[in-house]
């Protein structure tokens, strides 16, 4: 680990942040709600994949993907949600966060519509069997869902999006010539094997350990 330089070009306060970006714009500073109104749980209800961040007792940031058909995070209130925690690779790296600090932050979005949904909240684990009920794929129920109290839910702009041509179908052409995730898992961690072998695992770990 490397210690932090500081330079001349370095920007150090709020005062010089400001004084660099100036001041937010008047309706930038009216749109965090305390609570999801009509608009916002449309856009969840609609929302196939969210980008959630946590941060272990330590401080360590960690951000992770969740996607579902549309509908797959529970709205139990306007000031409650609560997410399905599906099979993965058992790392439970955003669970043990949430044990440790309960500040969560999460990004949805909603295929073709470039402006995202953020919400802050305080997460909690939750087993119960009434949070996990209607939250079964494929007929198999999560064993854990993860609970959110919302702080605040608020639209980001569609700049990032827009910039990104993240919906543009010419756009995806981008990750044409990039190497398969077997080829990629084969050059990091395991040289001896063949990249067939590992692509084959992925695979069948795809189509029977999604739910």
């Amino acid at each position: 680990m490397t210690d932090h330089v500081t330079t001349d070009h370095a920007v150090e306060s709020q005062d010089d942040l400001r004084e660099m970006i100036g001041e937010p714009m008047h309706l930038a500073t009216l749109k965090e709600q305390p609570s999801l109104d009509h608009h916002t749980r449309e856009f969840i209800n609609r929302s196939p994949f969210l980008v959630m961040a946590s941060v272990s007792g330590k401080g360590h940031v960690d951000v992770s993907p969740r996607g579902d058909p549309p509908g797959f995070v529970k709205i139990v209130d306007d000031n409650t949600l609560i997410l399905p925690d599906r099979r993965g690779n058992r790392r439970v790296d955003t669970m043990t966060n949430i044990l440790e600090n309960e500040n969560v932050g999460l990004i949805f979005f909603l295929p073709g519509f470039e402006e995202t949904l953020r919400i802050r909240g305080r997460a909690s684990l939750s087993r119960d069997p009434a949070d996990l009920a209607g939250m079964e794929v494929n007929q198999k129920a999560p064993e854990l869902g993860i609970r959110i109290d919302i702080d605040t839910v608020f639209y980001h702009c569609a700049k990032a999006l827009k910039r990104s041509r993240l919906w543009d179908p010419e756009a995806q052409k981008t990750s044409e010539g990039y190497p398969k995730y077997a080829q990629i898992v084969r050059d990091q961690r395991m040289p001896e094997k063949p990249v067939e072998e590992i692509d084959d695992f992925i695979q069948k770990n795809y189509r029977e350990e999604l739910y």
